[in-house]
């Protein structure tokens, strides 16, 4: 059934939300987990779940993701038909670049036409969450259902972010509602609702038929269009739940810089609900070459300068050189210098931490270098003067910002 599919990966937002971090990169291309991008999770899967037909789908400042999957993900054989492919925007069917979702899909059609593509899988490049996608496919062909809906129980409070599916006894959809106020939740779970994950498996005909005609009508999004259209117009649309009773599965939207940060610590904690340490499930990605991790100055040498970090996730090429790093995330090629002090931070490559500098809740993207005895995190007045705050108090730092 693997080989009978295709997928189509949409990787072309802007991510507005996420800004500045997606200020000179497309969302799905922003540095997680230390050695990551996001978008490594949703191919991964596609290759632990044996899926190697993939088509990227790119549009937005694209070029840093371009050149992280030519670098990271290009060792695919196209002798044997398989292949992890960028398509960039291209207005093959008019004058307008990607309109939505639905419309990025449909732009590009013409790529199933190559080969045989029963089924089409459409997953996002800007999702956290390990997933085996063979019995989702399954469950879709088992069915005979025209579209698939891959959905997780969440609380109701967050379904005003979120697309609801409202469900028969049968996981048939029978509704859904885009970012409700007042969601539809589960029969007998008030507080609980059914939400889309913005996972898709189509047989591939019925999406060409359904695609041609909402597209026409100036219907480009799967969320707000087209789900509600084949719902209303009486195809076979089913729910197959991700997760399982005593285990819901982690999936996590990282669109807003909360969610971001909070998925960043969901992996530092002491066992997370997310591994990036399971050989059953490796998480690919692309390494530069960097010289191993060092910690340098022991307790007690001279004024407690001591190297160290607890429950953090340091990369290859850190020097923690007589600071102090508690739960926090390190790309390769950080630096901490003596007397520092960071906590619940993520430090992106290149970064430099000065002598005496203290880091409070900030992500730090590429290249900063952070003055000695700067205090960034404690002052919330004077972070906002200076750089985009969130409400829950996160502080971001622009790639190459310059003090």
């Amino acid at each position: 059934m693997n080989r009978e599919t295709v997928v189509m990966l949409l990787a072309g937002g802007k991510g507005e939300r996420l800004a500045p971090l997606t200020r000179d990169r497309a969302k799905p291309a922003v540095p997680f987990g230390g050695i990551y991008r996001i978008i490594d999770f949703s191919l991964s899967n596609c290759l632990n779940s044996d899926l190697r037909r993939v088509f990227v789908l790119t549009q937005y400042k694209s070029r840093s993701l371009a050149r992280h999957l030519r670098r990271g993900w290009g060792f695919l054989s196209h002798w044997m038909d398989e292949f992890i492919e960028n398509v960039p925007a291209q207005q093959r069917l008019g004058e307008d670049w990607y309109r939505g979702t639905a419309d990025a899909i449909w732009q590009n059609t013409h790529l199933l036409e190559t080969m045989p593509s029963r089924f089409t899988l459409v997953l996002s490049g800007d999702h956290i969450y390990a997933m085996d996608y063979k019995p989702f496919l399954a469950y879709h062909a088992t069915a005979g259902a025209d579209l698939t809906i891959c959905v997780q129980e969440r609380d109701a409070a967050e379904a005003g972010g979120l697309g609801i599916t409202v469900v028969d006894e049968n996981l048939v959809v029978r509704g859904f509602q885009e970012k409700p106020e007042d969601p539809r939740t589960i029969p007998g779970s008030p507080n609980r609702v059914l939400a889309s994950m913005g996972i898709y498996v189509f047989s591939t005909p019925r999406m060409v038929e359904v695609l041609s005609e909402a597209t026409a009508k100036g219907e480009f999004d799967f969320g707000g269009d087209i789900i509600p259209r084949m719902i209303r117009e009486g195809y076979d649309v089913r729910a197959f739940v991700f997760g399982e009773e005593d285990d819901p599965g982690y999936w996590r939207d990282v669109g807003t810089i909360d969610a971001y940060w909070e998925a960043n610590m969901d992996l530092v904690n002491v066992t997370p609900r997310l591994s990036l340490y399971d050989p059953k499930w490796p998480i690919h990605t692309y390494q530069g070459m960097y010289a191993p991790a060092k910690f340098v100055f022991a307790e007690g040498r001279s004024e407690h300068r001591t190297g160290i970090a607890v429950d953090s996730i340091v990369s290859t090429g850190c020097v923690i050189s007589g600071g102090r790093i508690q739960r926090c995330v390190l790309s390769p090629g950080v630096r901490t210098n003596s007397y520092s002090y960071a906590f619940e931070s993520i430090l992106m490559e290149d970064v430099d931490v000065g002598r005496y500098a203290k880091l409070r809740r900030v992500v730090v993207d590429k290249g900063v270098r952070i003055p000695p005895k700067t205090q960034i995190g404690y002052d919330p007045e004077e972070d906002a003067k200076r750089f985009v705050t969130t409400p829950s108090g996160i502080v971001v730092i622009p790639k190459g910002y310059e003090f």
